[in-house]
């Protein structure tokens, strides 16, 4: 396995070191079935020249006689999943801070670790808030962001690509609810596929 790529959208960087590899491994890429070549790769991303990366990697394939297989994760979900919130309190300080029903440290656990605010594709505005958890963790905080309309109790707030890491880093912190798991289907029908009650986090404590 060569996993070597992290959210790599450009094919000029891809196809040089997948040249490298092939050049440094030779010997040893004669001799396998099959090769993987990790994830990270953002193929799906508008513009990406999807025939000239198809083209790479079926001549790798066809050059070593081997299967090619990859992990792309990222690019399956970007786009396809939010995290979607209600605002519960608006707290008035040097910054308006807006508490919503979700908790980074719950739900999207994977932005402390990497330390970035969570995506937001809504329009942008004038009216800047801090986003912050419903959690008691100090630095339960999805970031600062614009918003073209002043929020309010009851306000929706979305939060974009939260299908990858959020799904599986997901945890019960001090019992903050899970949100539920909805599909929204092309004919604008949403389908409830899951919901988390009080016996799941009985059933997962530790």
């Amino acid at each position: 396995m060569f996993h070597y790529n992290c959210e790599n959208d450009d094919f000029k960087s891809f196809s040089i070191t997948l040249d490298k590899i092939a050049a440094k491994y030779e010997d040893i890429l004669h001799k396998v079935e099959w090769v993987s070549l990790g994830g990270g790769l953002y193929f799906t991303k508008d513009g990406y020249p999807l025939d000239r990366f198809c083209k790479k990697l079926k001549d790798f394939s066809q050059k070593y006689n081997v299967a090619v297989y990859l992990e792309p994760g990222e690019a399956a979900v970007t786009k396809s999943c939010e995290l979607v919130t209600t605002v519960l309190d608006i707290v008035r300080n040097a910054k308006d801070t807006a508490i919503v029903d979700a908790s980074v440290e719950a739900h999207m656990l994977d932005l402390l670790i990497y330390q970035t605010p969570a995506k937001q594709e809504a329009k942008r505005g004038k009216n800047e808030y801090i986003i912050a958890g419903r959690s008691c963790l100090a630095g339960d905080i999805f970031g600062a962001y614009k918003f073209a309309n002043k929020l309010k109790v009851g306000s929706i707030v979305k939060f974009a690509d939260a299908a990858g890491y959020t799904m599986v880093k997901k945890n019960w912190f001090n019992g903050v609810k899970m949100p539920s798991i909805a599909v929204k289907k092309l004919n604008g029908k949403t389908d409830i596929i899951r919901q988390f009650m009080y016996t799941d986090f009985i059933r997962d404590l530790s």
